[in-house]
């Protein structure tokens, strides 16, 4: 489907409190084939969600170095990730010390995880999502882990005001991007 389709038909999924202010952009380069098009969610013409960057890999090292400094999260491991540590080290490491080698290696993960599900997409991966969101139901769309999934399906009009207040609790979970566009659906009710 061409991106003036598939633009329109998400537009026209907008709840009524919305339209004018959430627009969906894209930019794609005509004599450039090897460069990806930019894809942007924007909220009163700002930028919100960018859907690719040059700096991924740097903003996945700040996180993990976040994680990993933040004494508030815990991260818990088990005993079959020592093991794993413990096989891959060929059991020279000191016992405490593999806790901190598992742990790292689970925070490095938690932190790719977390930058993959964040923005690190291009225009080409918003338009397979998009298209997704369009085929699935809405209660999918809302379970997904997926950041886009969600969003796509919080600022839908399919979603009503009642569904939107019982969902407090869920949306504690979720992503921090996710949030914003749950408190902007929250301001519209």
């Amino acid at each position: 489907m061409a991106w003036s389709k598939l633009k329109q038909l998400l537009e026209s999924f907008l709840c009524p409190a919305l339209y004018g202010r959430l627009e969906y952009r894209a930019t794609s380069y005509r004599y450039l084939p090897d460069k990806a098009g930019l894809c942007y969610i924007a909220v009163d013409k700002k930028n919100i969600l960018s859907m690719s960057d040059i700096t991924t890999l740097i903003r996945w090292y700040h996180t993990e170095l976040e994680i990993k400094n933040d004494p508030d999260i815990q991260i818990p491991i088990n005993n079959e990730e020592i093991e794993a540590v413990r096989k891959d080290t060929k059991g020279i490491v000191p016992e405490d010390r593999l806790k901190v080698i598992a742990r790292n290696r689970k925070i490095s993960e938690y932190a790719k995880e977390l930058l993959s599900e964040q923005s690190a997409l291009s225009k080409s991966n918003f338009i397979v999502v998009a298209n997704k969101f369009l085929s699935i139901s809405i209660e999918e769309s809302l379970e997904s882990n997926d950041i886009l999934l969600n969003i796509l399906a919080l600022v839908d009009r399919r979603v009503g005001k009642k569904r939107i207040l019982n969902m407090t609790e869920k949306m504690k979970l979720k992503h921090p991007i996710v949030q914003y566009f749950y408190e902007l659906r929250l301001s519209t009710l």
